[in-house]
């Protein structure tokens, strides 16, 4: 036995794992040894490779950066390359299912169109305008806005703040964290000159419905704020509705 199963034997976890895995109406179990360091997905890729090859499942990097390997982990959206069994199954029971609020594919694989239909919506995409500058803007680190983009621009769009979303559970056409994320960030890009994002984001399904219930935050494995994002557009979009007004006035 390794150092790491001795020491789970001895604080009362088994040296197996009991694995329940979601395959779409049943739960299908598996029993898999515990090894040193194991994270979740080498627990579906060893269930994979030599009990059911017929399982399938989303992965690419295995180290963090691609964020395709998202599932429900004990309840919680996670990376499952980067969680630890021992972390999460102290007591030697991982209960895997596909991310929330997106159609499954088969077992853990879900469709990410949705997601992305939401980010193209949002106006997540940059736009230089018909006549972009000749030269680069000018953007200076310490700038407060540089510092706005600074607080998003990380996002991988790996899904797990829309899995952990409620209020997407609850309204399916709510645009959802990610791609209000991504569109603050471009709001406060100066070289953008998309003029219409902010009337994208500010309609029933945008901004303003947010409840800032922190899941997305919370959730976020790469330490993002989407709700810190969201705040912001709520902030742009309301300044936007004030100036039309006094226009009209």
């Amino acid at each position: 036995m390794t150092a790491a199963v001795d020491h789970a034997a001895a604080h009362g976890a088994s040296a197996s794992l009991q694995v329940h895995i979601r395959r779409g109406a049943t739960v299908a179990a598996f029993t898999v040894p515990r090894r040193a360091n194991q994270t979740v997905l080498d627990v579906v890729t060893e269930i994979q490779r030599e009990q059911d090859p017929t399982l399938a499942y989303r992965f690419a990097c295995r180290v963090g950066m691609c964020g395709s390997c998202g599932m429900t982990v004990n309840g919680r959206p996670r990376w499952t390359c980067r969680t630890r069994v021992a972390a999460v199954a102290p007591d030697g029971v991982l209960t895997l299912e596909p991310l929330r609020n997106l159609p499954v594919v088969k077992d853990l694989a879900v469709d990410m169109e949705p997601f992305f239909e939401k980010w193209r919506r949002a106006h997540g995409y940059f736009e230089p305008g018909e006549n972009p500058p000749d030269d680069f803007a000018t953007v200076e680190p310490d700038s407060p806005a540089r510092q706005e983009v600074d607080a998003g621009i990380e996002c991988i769009n790996c899904g797990v703040c829309y899995a952990a979303c409620d209020l997407v559970t609850w309204n399916p056409d709510y645009l959802g964290p990610a791609a209000l994320n991504r569109a603050w960030t471009l709001v406060n890009d100066v070289r953008d000159r998309d003029r219409d994002r902010l009337a994208a984001v500010a309609g029933d399904a945008g901004c303003h419905s947010c409840h800032s219930h922190m899941s997305c935050t919370e959730h976020c494995p790469k330490g993002l704020s989407p709700t810190f994002s969201i705040a912001g557009l709520k902030r742009e979009t309301g300044k936007a509705a004030l100036r039309r007004f006094w226009r009209r006035g």
